[in-house]
C-alpha cells in the first residue's frame, strides 16, 4: 500500500509538472492528432502542430483549418499544390501559421494544374479577433469561420517569403476567393515580403482588422491589386502592384462600410513607399486608387503610372476628408497618367479633390520607380 501511495505521489507530480508546461507561455506541444497525407492534404488541425517537410511537394486536395489552438509550420523552399478549386487553407481565430519561408527558398502556394492559370484554386484566408465594423464579429464569406473581436494586438502567427499564384477560385458571382484575405487580422501578427500572382480576383484583401504589413507585390490578379473594407487600420511600407493578362482596372480599391459610411472603426491605413502600375487606357476602369464609403487613408512617397486617373475619391464623407486632410497623398509622381485625380460626392455632384495630392518628381514608390524593385528580387515573379 505504501509503494502504490508513493507510485501515486510520484504520477501527481509528473502530472503537476507537465499541466505547469502546458500554460499559454511555455513551449509548444511539438505533436498533433493531424494525420499528414502529403497527396491528401486536407482537414482539421485540432490541436499541437504540425510541421511540414520542404522535401516534399504537399497536393490540397480541400479545405485545411488550422483551428483554436493548433498551429501550421512552413519551412523554407516548401509547395503546396492546390488541386481543385475549393481547395484552400484557413487560420481560425486562435489558430497560427507560421510560413518561415527566405529570399532564396520563398514558401509557395501554388495550382497544381499542368497548365496553370487564374483561380484553379482558392487561396490563404486567415481570421482574427481584431475589431471591424460589420458588427463585433462576422463570418468570413469563403470559409465561413467567425472573425472580428475586440483584441487589436491578436495574432495570427508569422508569414515571410511566400508567393501565392493563380489562387482565386470562384464559387459563384458573388463568392470568391482572393490571394490572401485577411480577416480581422491583429497586429501581433507578421506579414512580410509576400507575393500574389496572377490571382482571378484581388490580389490582397482587408476585411477589417489592424494588422502591419510590408514588402508585399501584387501582379497580374484579375481584379485589384490591393483592396480593403470594415474598418481596416495598418501601418504599412513597401507596396508594389502592377497590373497584367490586359485585366484588372485597380491598383487598389477602398471601402469603410458600404452599408453605413460612417461606420467605427473607420477604415484608415497608412502606406508608405506605394507603386502601382497599370494597363493604360482599356476602355474602361482605370483607376490607381479609388477610395469610397467613407475610408479615410494617409499615402506618402507615391509612383502611380500608366493609368487613365490616378485617385479617384467618391462620397461625400471622402470628399470632406480630402478637406479635413484625413485623406491626404503626399510625395506622388504620375507617370502617363491622363486625370491626375477626380471625384463625386454621394448625389453624383462633381468635387475638387486636387488639394488631396502633392507631387513630388523625385518620388521612387516602392523603391525603383516603376520597375519591380530590387527587395523583391529572387523570391518574387514577373
Amino acid at each position: 500500500m505504501k509503494n502504490t501511495v508513493k507510485k501515486l505521489g510520484v504520477l501527481f507530480m509528473a502530472v503537476s509538472i507537465f499541466s505547469a508546461c502546458s500554460k499559454d507561455d511555455s513551449p509548444a506541444i511539438a505533436s498533433s492528432s493531424f494525420v499528414l497525407k502529403a497527396n491528401d492534404f486536407q482537414g482539421k488541425i485540432t490541436d499541437g502542430d504540425v510541421t511540414l517537410d520542404p522535401a516534399v511537394v504537399y497536393k490540397l486536395t480541400g479545405s485545411l483549418t488550422i483551428e483554436d489552438g493548433a498551429k501550421l509550420i512552413i519551412p523554407a523552399g516548401t509547395v503546396i499544390e492546390g488541386t481543385v478549386g475549393t481547395s484552400y487553407i484557413a487560420v481560425a481565430q486562435g489558430g497560427k501559421i507560421f510560413v518561415n519561408g527566405t529570399a532564396q527558398k520563398p514558401v509557395v502556394m501554388t495550382s497544381g494544374a499542368a497548365m496553370k492559370a487564374p483561380g484553379q484554386w482558392g487561396g490563404l484566408v486567415i481570421c482574427g479577433k481584431a475589431p471591424i465594423n460589420k458588427g463585433v464579429t462576422a463570418s468570413a464569406e469563403v470559409s465561413e469561420l467567425t472573425y472580428g473581436g475586440t483584441n487589436s494586438d491578436d495574432n495570427s502567427g508569422s508569414i515571410s517569403y511566400l508567393r501565392i499564384e493563380y489562387s482565386g477560385y470562384a464559387y459563384n458571382s458573388e463568392k470568391e476567393f482572393n490571394g490572401l484575405s485577411l480577416f480581422g487580422v491583429g497586429k501581433g501578427t507578421t506579414i512580410e515580403y509576400v507575393q500574389v500572382y496572377q490571382g482571378a480576383d484581388d490580389g490582397f484583401e482587408f476585411f477589417g482588422g489592424t494588422v502591419d504589413t510590408r514588402y508585399l507585390v501584387s501582379t497580374s490578379n484579375e481584379d485589384d491589386q490591393f483592396d480593403w473594407t470594415e474598418g481596416w487600420n495598418g501601418t504599412n511600407e513597401f507596396w508594389f502592384g502592377k497590373l497584367g493578362l490586359g485585366r484588372g482596372n485597380r491598383g487598389i480599391e477602398a471601402d469603410n462600410n458600404s452599408n453605413n459610411h460612417l461606420a467605427q472603426p473607420t477604415s484608415n491605413p497608412q502606406i508608405k513607399n506605394l507603386t502601382l502600375i497599370g494597363l493604360g487606357d482599356q476602355g474602361t476602369e482605370s483607376q490607381a486608387i479609388k477610395l469610397r464609403v467613407g475610408t479615410k487613408g494617409i499615402f506618402e512617397n507615391v509612383v502611380l503610372s500608366n493609368f487613365v486617373t490616378g485617385i479617384d475619391i467618391q462620397h461625400s464623407e471622402g470628399i470632406g476628408y480630402v478637406a479635413s486632410q484625413e485623406i491626404k497623398i503626399t510625395n506622388v509622381r504620375f507617370l502617363n497618367v491622363t486625370s491626375k485625380a477626380k471625384g463625386k460626392d454621394t448625389a453624383g455632384a462633381t468635387a475638387d479633390v486636387n488639394p488631396v495630392f502633392i507631387e513630388s518628381a523625385t518620388a521612387t514608390g516602392a523603391g525603383d520607380g516603376e520597375n519591380m524593385p530590387s527587395w523583391a528580387a529572387s523570391w518574387t515573379r514577373l
